[in-house]
């Protein structure tokens, strides 16, 4: 019956003790062997405690693959993201599932990551993925370590492939100017103007609320970003309590998110009964739809050439804000509050080439305040 166990002797001498039970309403059936009948028992015992505790049940035969697809959607899901947990799914199936997937659990050796981890960067895979492919296998042996299945973890005891950090480089004062110049007139003039000014992320530019922006006041709040998740189009909260955040507007940036309301409601207008704009979203298509990330960028890139600026990632706009906010004299805490980074630690280690920069300033500063005025001939 369910739950219940039955031991038998096999022919090649080995005991054999077989658990049947239902698992998210799936009959299933896991089998335990030992060199005696009292260790193979012991074995199905410790099975039916994990059942009576709500844990999976892991046999010695259970291999890497099918404790991380496990772990994945019993235990992971409750606590990711949706877009974290689609990123996890990508990571198992393309990476750890092909090359230690076939491993035994309580059998898979430092040695066995080591290789996996080598093999990636090896086949041109970036150091930054592959550290984040063994970010996923360590916390998911970290769960199964927790719980008694392995006897430690072993993805902690390898070396992750280093990569050089490249430093933030941000567009030159003439560089934004041109590509603002270049973006005025467009329909999204508005978020660049944002992007470059405050540092938001993508997202949470796409997923801006006009509530969110509060014109009398001259605030603007970040409260959630956009993210497409299963193909659909989803607002979801920030990752941390730091990116919720509430930021000053500059004046000509409430000018142009002004300028870009009137605009949006003669889109509207003109589009009628077409107008599909349910979400209250400060950046919209021309029909009232969530703006897809990819075209975003196909705009950005096409600006970016029209002003002859080199190509260069959506983000570095964020990272001009916060080296510019640097460079005119704001310290590093309040770039930190800008940006809605977690730790101070995460600014300081993005703009360590601007820093000494800033510290020199500093002992000008100090030099002027502290030294002995000349004594007067």
């Amino acid at each position: 019956g369910n739950n219940e166990g039955s031991i038998t002797q096999l022919p090649n001498g080995l005991w054999q003790a077989r658990i049947s039970y239902v698992e998210r309403g799936v009959h299933k059936r896991k089998a335990f062997y030992g060199k005696t009948r009292k260790e193979a028992v012991e074995k199905m015992q410790q099975a039916l405690a994990e059942l009576q505790k709500g844990m999976p049940v892991i046999s010695e035969r259970t291999t890497v693959g099918e404790y991380l697809q496990m772990w994945l959607e019993d235990i992971a899901r409750a606590t990711l993201r949706p877009r974290s947990h689609e990123k996890y799914a990508q990571v198992l199936r393309l990476y750890l599932l092909p090359h230690i997937g076939h491993i035994r659990l309580t059998k898979l050796t430092p040695a066995q990551v080591q290789k996996m981890l080598n093999q990636l960067v090896a086949s041109g895979l970036s150091p930054s993925t592959a550290q984040y492919c063994h970010a996923v296998l360590r916390r998911a042996l970290g769960q199964a370590e927790k719980w008694g299945m392995v006897a430690r973890n072993v993805a902690k005891m390898v070396d992750t492939p280093k990569g050089e950090r490249k430093k933030a480089q941000p567009l030159t004062l003439e560089q934004i100017h041109a590509l603002l110049e270049q973006a005025r007139g467009h329909r999204l003039y508005a978020l660049f103007v944002l992007a470059v000014s405050l540092g938001l992320r993508q997202g949470e530019l796409l997923g801006l609320r006009w509530q969110d922006v509060d014109f009398e006041h001259g605030l603007l709040h970040v409260r959630v970003q956009l993210q497409r998740v299963g193909g659909r189009f989803a607002l979801l909260e920030p990752k941390s309590e730091s990116s919720r955040r509430t930021l000053q507007l500059p004046d000509f940036v409430a000018e142009a998110l002004r300028q870009h309301r009137a605009n949006q409601l003669l889109e509207r207008a003109q589009m009628g009964a077409e107008w599909r704009g349910e979400w209250d979203l400060v950046f919209l298509t021309s029909a009232g739809t969530p703006i897809n990330s990819r075209n975003l960028l196909r705009t950005y890139y096409g600006l970016l050439r029209k002003a002859g600026i080199p190509r260069v990632p959506f983000h570095t706009l964020r990272h001009t804000a916060a080296s510019w906010l640097l460079a005119m004299g704001c310290d590093i805490r309040t770039v930190q509050a800008v940006l809605g980074h977690s730790q101070i630690g995460i600014t300081a280690d993005l703009y360590t080439h601007i820093v000494p920069a800033l510290l020199k300033d500093a002992a000008q500063k100090m030099e002027q305040l502290f030294r002995p005025p000349e004594k007067l001939a």
